[in-house]
């Protein structure tokens, strides 16, 4: 199958004309990085009810933008050149469809969609576009992390990778009466990070979800999970929303163990790295022990949402595939899924089986350009594999 290709824009442009969608809590965030970053300029504001944006836009210090209750309306009012989604994961489907038929590349919040079929169909409906659609995962974008990845091939072959994360917000709200809301709000997060980390995909998992006789969550609030990544590296998650007290970093306690030493990062500040074979590494390295630092220019790098927000746009300058592009990024929601599916089935689920499970069920609901895509796909996890590259907007 041909690799997905997007179009770009000319890398000496002026900045990017960004609408945004959605204007709730995470919008303010997106408005910060977008006003502060001399890469992008607000377009407008679209939320379905007028006066949440009239009030984002306020503020945020600029009144003065245009805001609007429909994406299509406004897109057509001040011509921007993409759209970043803040909506909540059931609008991902329509809000993305509808700014790639319009021809705007997008930059959603994660997860990609609300379901697999849902995340397929937004994968297949970028290939029918022609247009970038990036997921951000904004905790890649962190400088100490950064710093632990580069430090992974000193380990020689890895072959675990843990993440503890333990801590006890009240949110109140949605998130208290999830049935599984350690798994579908949080985890996410730690799960993506370990495919960057180890630059390796989830084969299977085994997950207990449960939770503890002093959880204030209707649902689950505890889980650990234990996957099998591609070359036989298992990766175990364990944690907790409930878990008051030594509580770690939002980022959780990370440790990787490979075959010359292990690496450790406690989520905040620079990770340590001890070898067993000092000899076996280039002497530049550094002494065994020694706390690793930020490899040259990620420590001035934007950092969380800023960094996607840069890394958005560079792609649309250079061709580049992002981090966060939607095929790759449609299986670190994949790994929270499986991990829920095993919670409830008490056993172990195999990965593969259940994207072609949903890829079928995507070919049932779709109904757009995506559908034609979606049924010209050999096999969801050939189609996924496919590494998109850039191709060069006319006009």
């Amino acid at each position: 199958m041909r690799s997905p290709s997007f179009r770009t824009m000319p890398p000496d442009g002026g900045p990017l004309r960004v609408l945004v969608v959605g204007a709730g809590a995470m919008a303010r965030v997106w408005l910060r990085a977008i006003l502060a970053s001399t890469d992008t300029v607000l377009a407008g504001v679209v939320d379905l009810v007028p006066a949440a944006a009239e009030a984002l836009v306020r503020r945020a210090g600029v009144p003065e933008t245009p805001t609007g209750r429909e994406l299509g309306a406004l897109a057509t009012a001040t011509r921007p050149d993409a759209v970043v989604d803040v909506t909540v994961p059931e609008a991902h489907l329509p809000v993305t469809l509808e700014a790639l038929s319009l021809g705007l590349p997008v930059l959603g919040e994660k997860p990609v969609a609300a379901t697999l079929p849902e995340a397929l169909r937004l994968a297949a409906a970028s290939e029918a576009a022609g247009e970038l659609f990036m997921v951000s995962q904004s905790r890649r974008y962190d400088r100490h992390l950064a710093a632990l990845r580069d430090r992974v091939p000193l380990l020689g072959r890895p072959g675990i990778l843990t993440t503890d994360f333990f801590r006890a917000p009240h949110f109140g709200g949605f998130r208290e009466t999830m049935a599984h809301p350690l798994l579908l709000d949080m985890a996410i997060h730690p799960f993506d990070t370990a495919r960057w980390l180890l630059g390796a995909d989830p084969v299977s998992v085994r997950c207990e979800a449960y939770n503890p006789s002093w959880s204030w969550y209707a649902g689950d609030a505890a889980a650990t999970a234990v996957f099998e990544m591609a070359g036989g590296i298992r990766y175990v998650y364990n944690g907790s929303w409930c878990s008051a007290g030594l509580e770690t970093s939002w980022n959780g306690a990370w440790r990787l163990s490979g075959e010359l030493g292990s690496a450790t990062w406690d989520g905040e500040h620079p990770p340590e790295v001890e070898l067993c074979e000092v000899d076996a590494v280039p002497s530049s390295e550094g002494e065994a022990g020694q706390a690793a630092d930020a490899p040259q220019g990620v420590a001035d790098a934007p950092q969380g949402v800023a960094g996607a927000l840069a890394e958005f746009v560079r792609a649309l300058r250079t061709g580049t595939a992002p981090a966060g592009e939607v095929h790759g990024n449609v299986l670190s929601l994949a790994m929270v899924k499986a991990a829920v599916a095993s919670a409830q089935r008490d056993r172990r689920v195999q990965i593969g089986p259940l994207i072609e499970e949903a890829l079928t069920e995507a070919r049932k609901a779709a109904t757009g350009p995506e559908a034609a895509r979606l049924h010209a796909w050999p096999s969801a996890s050939e189609a996924l594999a496919a590494t998109p590259r850039g191709l060069h907007r006319a006009g």
